[in-house]
């Protein structure tokens, strides 16, 4: 590495960010699209490569100041940060060939939809391995490139749905909901992005590339909390659990400005008990519980003989009507503070106890803030300057950032098609009038 490589900041030298110099095809697929950023926010040249009307993740909602529209979706801003954009239709002769030519000037490229489809339209990776065969090939799909599910359509919904994760999300006595946040394509991109960054090194040691094959399906499956356990501990399938609240202390809770979950009494796991008993009496709310009897039935809490209960229902009932009480009295104190004074004031006596905080919490949350984690994004469109929630992991010399607000549609068509790959001004016009690019 020259001295010409290392920026300085300060007194500590700053090497570039990870994957500068690698360049990123990007086909907007929404099962590749986060992992794609991953990729950009840590330094490489992706470039999203979109029909002429735009991907479809510009039409997610929410949208800025709730005005729908192609380049006002808040979550598409979020997904499609440090890119650039190109508008070339594949499903036209002349767009597969810019499609072929931009190709050969990438290291990777993260393509999704059916299996196949690529290779159909002769832009697939059999065609480009030949002639680059250090290129690595994300191929993101809802079940895999085999196999009887293989060309299933797949969103997010039918992924969390057929990952066995939606069983367990919800309540018991009524069906299953599907998580939120779209957990199904994060997963599967987050899944691409160490996959392409696994194949890069190989490609950079052995001048091989791969094909990098997700599955949305095996992505999810994995992220199963306890249920493996549950089954390999006491042959158990895991069930919802919903707001249980099984034991008293442990569900979530009502507080003077919203929500907090606690986790109270459970051995090993922060104080007993009797600290949280204590903090009530401090404030004359504990009524009877610091006497003897109860002091006694939640300092002795077995958690092998509780979760043993959930197999046993009336053993379970008659142990919830002791516990009854103590939840009435407990209600009554969470429900007369604040959530972040109940945080605050419990981690100070090892209690552990959780505020559940919406997006206002996050986004005025002290922690977050002392550390910078929220980045300053400019929008010169707008004008305006948008806060984004800022890195997944931190590295201490090449650092993760948003370089810029994602891109318009096709707002680098010139910058690439013509100063970079060569086409001239008059070709350009004539593929926009023909509705190629």
């Amino acid at each position: 590495m020259t001295a010409a490589t290392v920026e300085h900041t300060g007194n500590a030298a700053q090497l570039p960010a990870p994957l500068t110099g690698v360049r990123v095809l990007d086909l907007g697929d929404p099962l590749g699209l986060y992992g794609a950023k991953l990729l950009a926010d840590l330094g490489a040249d992706v470039i999203l490569v979109e029909p002429p009307t735009g991907i479809s993740a510009r039409q997610l909602p929410p949208f800025y100041h709730d005005e729908p529209g192609r380049e006002t979706s808040l979550a598409f801003w979020y997904l499609g940060t440090s890119r650039r954009s190109v508008t070339c239709d594949l499903d036209t002769i002349d767009g597969r060939e810019l499609f072929a030519r931009l190709v050969t000037t990438a290291q990777v490229v993260v393509a999704g939809g059916p299996p196949g489809r690529m290779d159909e339209l002769g832009v697939g990776y059999a065609r480009f391995a030949p002639e680059n065969p250090a290129l690595v090939w994300a191929s993101v799909t809802g079940f895999g490139e085999t196999g009887p599910h293989a060309s299933w359509l797949a969103p997010d919904l039918v992924g969390v749905a057929m990952s066995g994760i939606m069983t367990l999300a919800g309540y018991p006595d009524r069906a299953p909901v599907m998580p939120p946040g779209r957990q199904g394509y994060l997963s599967a991109g987050i899944q691409a992005a160490q996959g392409v960054l696994f194949a890069l090194r190989v490609a950079e040691r052995s001048g091989r590339g791969q094909q990098v094959e997700v599955s949305m399906q095996e992505a999810l499956s994995l992220a199963q909390e306890t249920a493996m356990q549950t089954w390999d501990m006491r042959r158990e399938v895991r069930r919802r659990q919903g707001n249980a609240g099984i034991l008293p202390g442990v569900s979530t809770y009502a507080c003077a400005d919203g929500h907090v979950y606690s986790m109270i009494g459970i051995p090993g796991f922060g104080s007993p008990w009797s600290v949280l008993a204590n903090w009530m009496d401090e404030h004359g709310m504990a009524g009877d519980l610091m006497d003897a009897h109860w002091q006694d039935l939640l300092g002795n809490i077995n958690l092998r003989e509780l979760t043993r209960l959930w197999s046993e229902p009336e053993k379970l009932a008659e142990m919830q009507v002791k516990f009854a009480h103590v939840n009435e009295v407990l209600v009554r104190f969470y429900a007369a503070f604040p959530k972040q004074f109940l945080y605050e004031e419990g981690q100070k006596r090892r209690l552990l106890i959780g505020p559940a905080n919406s997006a206002k919490d996050l986004v005025e949350n002290k922690q977050l803030r002392a550390r910078g984690w929220f980045q300053a994004v400019e929008h010169p469109e707008i004008p305006a300057t948008i806060e984004y929630p800022g890195a997944p992991f931190r590295l201490s010399r090449s650092p993760w950032r948003i370089r810029c607000r994602a891109p318009l549609i096709g707002e680098h068509n010139i910058e690439i098609w013509e100063e970079e790959l060569g086409y001239r001004r008059d070709q350009i016009e004539v593929l926009m009038s023909a509705g190629v690019i």
